[in-house]
């Protein structure tokens, strides 16, 4: 570890935590229709929008209208960006004349997408036309993250409302998460990015002749656009299959800035809308601390691990297999933690090379996202809290509130289904996949190290994420449909008891604080969600992390490599 690398990490925290509150506050006043400097132009296209769809913008949802709302527009969704893959090779803007896609992979993908996870198991510039990069892969970018804050609002709603049936309109948070904050963040964005070198065009691919005379195809196309919203929305399905390690996606030291700030940036702020929403910005400020201190002591690990080396090879300078080199171990290691914690999924590195410890980190914050995606870190956070303060009002022995809302039998129980649905995907697809030749023959390491490859790869699926051990050839039948499922069960087995809890939360009626009310907004209930994360999360996950992570770590120390 270097002062140097410290300084590089404090620039970008001092940067993400700068725009909290001015994000925070704009997203409140879109999310609650209020006018902003961007209504004069936005308006008439919201009013547009609506007429075209059948909207009525003050007509509100109960809770299981709003949820088959999302449902069916995930599904839809799907549909047409499967059809797009399978039919792109008739169709135009595809200079490099890509044929269909195999279907299980365009079915993985398609589900990969839809769901906001952006898992890949192709190379994006041999397998993808320009077409379905920009219609297909960058739009559902930009639908399924306004999905995600729409789920995030409903549950703010129901802290926020007292006798209420309603948690909002889907379609009006849908309509204007995209139109009011991805577009124009993205749009300004993009344009940072292309000033910087990043291209965005249409052309056919440069065959250039190399100095040894050969012959090399260089791929660009419309990539400064998917960029952005890969990393704002916190999708993190890349352009190019070395993803933010290829030059043309992250070509500087200032779009990797921009691509870190942009990953938390969002995300940040929705905590602190909940705040705002609820009455009490103390209260977002609270989570946000839960998920700061997490960040940090991962941060610290990752380095520390990394930093070390392995000490068998006994190199000096630390592990700097697999990571960029312009960008070094300190913004590496940093790039693995805020992906990771942020479930996004974009790399600037292969966590595949990482010391186990290191490896370890990213693949405990999959299990137990402290922070979650651009919406789904709201509700992820928040049923934490709901369980930590169901487990103190168990404690002193009365029914446990939150935010002057009772918290019953059945927000305990939704919120315990919220945990356990993606948790059981991932351990049960990761021992089939370990048990049966299927699965087996595309792990790249014998051994705890390629039993990590398969857990990765599941708990990636399983937890909106999307990144990649690296070590796994994961594009066959039995991988893209299974890592499908697992997406699925993540997704929808989350966001259901969500909303859910939502529609319970609207129509409960608000009790005042008594002497007996546990505070949630000290550092006694920032510490209690904290050790009731890692706590569930180590019950859940320590066996498996035991048998890769930990395993290999031990053997490392005696000279063992896999």
């Amino acid at each position: 570890m270097t002062i140097n690398g410290w300084v590089q990490i404090l620039i970008f925290l001092g940067i993400a935590v700068a725009l909290i509150r001015p994000l925070g506050g704009y997203i409140t006043r879109v999310m609650t229709g209020e006018r902003t400097l961007l209504s004069p132009v936005l308006l008439p296209v919201e009013q547009i929008l609506y007429r075209a769809a059948g909207t009525d913008r003050d007509r509100e949802q109960h809770w299981t209208d709003y949820m088959a709302a999302m449902l069916m527009f995930s599904v839809v969704g799907f549909g047409l960006l499967y059809a797009i893959q399978r039919l792109q090779g008739g169709l135009p803007l595809n200079p490099a004349g890509m044929g269909a896609v195999e279907p299980t992979s365009a079915f993985n993908t398609a589900i990969s997408f839809m769901t906001n996870t952006n898992w890949q198991g192709y190379v994006g510039e041999a397998t993808m036309s320009y077409l379905t990069q920009m219609s297909g892969l960058t739009v559902q970018n930009f639908v399924s993250a306004a999905v995600g804050m729409a789920g995030a609002m409903a549950i703010i709603r129901g802290f926020a409302r007292a006798d209420s049936r309603t948690v909002g309109n889907f379609w009006v948070d849908l309509t204007r998460a995209t139109l009011y904050v991805l577009l124009p963040i993205c749009i300004l964005g993009s344009l940072l990015l292309v000033w910087q070198g990043v291209p965005q065009n249409l052309g056919a691919y440069t065959v250039a002749t190399t100095l040894e005379g050969g012959q090399q195809t260089i791929a660009q196309g419309p990539v400064a656009s998917q960029m952005m919203i890969k990393h704002l929305g916190t999708n993190g399905g890349g352009f190019f299959n070395a993803n933010a390690a290829h030059p043309f996606e992250n070509p500087t030291a200032l779009t990797n800035l921009i691509h870190l700030v942009s990953i938390f940036s969002v995300s940040l702020a929705m905590l602190n809308v909940f705040g705002r929403m609820v009455g009490n910005p103390r209260q977002g400020w609270a989570l946000l601390g839960v998920i700061g201190v997490i960040v940090l002591v991962g941060i610290v690990a990752v380095y520390w691990a990394e930093g070390a080396g392995n000490p068998a090879l006994g190199l000096a300078g630390g592990n700097m297999e697999g990571k960029e080199t312009r960008f070094g171990i300190a913004l590496s290691s940093l790039f693995a933690v805020v992906t990771t914690s942020a479930s996004t999924g974009a790399v600037s590195g292969m966590h595949d090379s990482m010391m186990p410890l290191g490896g370890l980190v990213p693949l405990f914050f999959m299990m137990i996202p402290p922070l979650g995606g651009i919406g789904a870190g709201v509700y992820g956070v928040l049923i934490y809290a709901i369980v930590s303060v169901f487990i103190a009002g168990l404690m002193v022995g009365r029914t446990p509130e939150y935010l002057g809302k009772k918290i019953e039998g059945r927000e305990v129980k939704m919120a315990i289904l919220a945990m356990l649905g993606p948790s059981a995907a991932v351990l049960i697809l990761t021992a089939l996949a370990v048990a049966i030749p299927a699965g087996l023959s595309s792990l790249q390491d014998a051994g705890p190290h390629g039993f990590t490859e398969a857990l990765y790869a599941f708990t990636s699926a399983a937890n909106n994420n999307g990144s990649a051990f690296a070590g796994i050839s994961a594009n066959t039948p039995f991988y893209n449909i299974t890592l499908g499922l697992a997406m699925l069960a993540g997704r929808f087995l989350l966001i259901i008891p969500v909303l859910a809890i939502a529609g319970a939360l609207a129509a409960k009626k608000t009790v005042p604080a008594s002497a007996g009310t546990l505070p949630t907004t000290g550092p006694l209930f920032i510490g209690l969600v904290i050790g009731i994360t890692l706590i569930v999360g180590g019950l859940t996950f320590f066996p498996a992390l035991a048998l890769g992570p930990v395993v290999e770590h031990l053997a490392m120390t005696l000279g063992q490599t896999f």
